[in-house]
């Protein structure tokens, strides 16, 4: 972050100084007392607890001042203090401010399922020719978004922001800070539809990305996703996919077992031949929008084709790894719905080893389609040629009950993931692959860990 006055964040969030000097300065902005240190704002809100019950910690661990929604009892002496009214919305005042200082090409990406494979995607290859700033791992929320932007510095030249939602709003929230340049969506799920309702409900907040979207801007959506194809923004749009309506076609698709995918796109200005380094035909949508961004943007061929080249798997999404025994782990852990889920499935199926386990557990926010979409997934594991379902969780009984009723030959359903680890481990061995898979809440990259860590 640049150097900021206490005077720039009175401007910008609209606070009282309550006690300092508009001429100290801070380099950081921080919202946790446990990573607070010299040279950092701090901004305590309010989630489980109350931020400000940790502000006296935060500025004793070197913060320089605070913003504070509530009169501290005392001041300590050399720190200051901003009154705002909402220390969050004083965050989001904050970070569009500061972003306003930068004048480089500002890329926000959302949707239901790959947001963050997108992001990286994209952010290989525009790191081909410009210094870009991309999001680090899904910092993608209300207090993630902010603490990106406060990452920019003048060697930027170009900046990838992950946005994600669970509730209308939030894409409109979090716009109003990127002001995007390019607008990008990579598909409409199921996920989150227990809080808006539908899919329709899904794409109208999706679609709140374009209320920020600079005049000037563009769009890239999936183009073989019926309902992006029903969005038509006051913007030129790229619909990438292989459909015959899109005019950014995907052509030429061939799976490398899985270690890769390679796809021919072809814009109105080139073809461009990728090879794409991660396993799963879904991989193709994130590299078409790469390359359509990248194009827009400037780049040549070669460097297009180059940084897809380059693109890594951020996080516990889809990482291919070996057991001590030599089975081969498929290790999708960050996050769970129903497509992603399915891909996951068809990965595993795809894998070319004799000997196939699922080890699957619930998949959140799914409402009234919740029982069925997790049948359907273990009646994929049947489909796929997947010998063994281990199931783990209260909504998982419906996987357990689906594999077992669509003819998986070893299908066991667990409470806990530590009793489905137990009997993983008796099973593995050579030519055997395992897909460790479920939302975030259940903890599952504690499996991954168990199992690589006598590797």
């Amino acid at each position: 972050m640049l150097k900021t006055t206490v005077e720039d964040i009175l401007k910008a969030t609209g606070g009282t100084l309550l006690a300092g000097d508009e001429r100290q300065f801070v380099t950081a902005v921080e919202t946790d007392s446990r990573l607070c240190g010299p040279g950092m704002l701090f901004v305590p809100l309010t989630a489980a607890r109350d931020g400000h019950d940790f502000l006296g910690a935060a500025l004793a661990a070197g913060a320089e001042g605070a913003l504070c929604s509530k009169t501290p009892e005392n001041f300590a002496p050399g720190k200051f203090y901003v009154a705002v009214a909402d220390t969050r919305l004083a965050l989001k005042a904050l970070a569009s401010w500061y972003r306003a200082k930068f004048s480089i090409p500002f890329v926000q990406i959302t949707g239901s399922v790959g947001k963050t494979t997108t992001k990286e995607m994209i952010g290989a290859v525009l790191s081909e020719h410009y210094n870009t700033l991309r999001t680090e791992g899904n910092f993608n929320n209300d207090i993630g978004v902010p603490k990106t932007l406060f990452r920019l510095m003048p060697e930027h030249e170009a900046a990838v922001i992950e946005t994600g939602m669970n509730h209308f709003g939030e894409i409109r929230y979090l716009g109003e800070m990127v002001r995007p340049d390019v607008a990008v969506i990579s598909n409409v799920g199921d996920a989150h539809i227990e809080n808006l309702g539908s899919r329709e409900g899904i794409l109208r907040a999706k679609c709140e990305i374009f209320e920020h979207l600079k005049p000037t801007g563009f769009a890239v959506l999936n183009g073989d996703d019926a309902l992006l194809n029903t969005v038509h923004p006051a913007v030129p749009v790229c619909r990438c996919g292989e459909g015959a309506g899109c005019n950014v076609r995907i052509a030429d698709v061939r799976e490398h077992g899985i270690e890769a995918v390679s796809c021919t796109v072809v814009t109105e200005r080139a073809a461009y031949d990728l090879r794409i380094p991660a396993p799963g035909r879904h991989m193709i949508y994130a590299a078409a929008m790469a390359a359509v961004v990248g194009e827009r943007l400037g780049l040549s061929k070669e460097e297009i084709e180059a940084g897809v080249a380059h693109y890594e798997p951020a996080g516990e999404r889809m990482r291919m790894l070996r057991h001590e025994s030599g089975a081969l782990l498929l290790s999708d852990c960050y996050n769970a719905n129903p497509q992603s889920m399915a891909a996951a499935i068809e990965t595993l199926g795809r894998s070319g080893c004799t000997h196939r386990i699922a080890v699957l557990g619930d998949m959140g926010e799914l409402g009234a389609i919740s029982r069925q979409a997790h049948y359907d997934a273990g009646a994929l594991c049947a489909a796929q040629g997947v010998e063994t379902v281990l199931a783990v969780g209260e909504k998982s009984a419906e996987i357990a009950r689906g594999a077992a009723e669509s003819g998986c030959a070893d299908v066991r359903h667990f409470e806990t993931r530590e009793a489905a680890c137990a009997v993983l481990e008796r099973l593995l061995g050579p030519d055997c692959a395992v897909l460790i898979k479920a939302s975030h809440a259940m903890g599952f990259q504690a499996i991954t860990a168990r199992l690589t860590q006598k590797t």
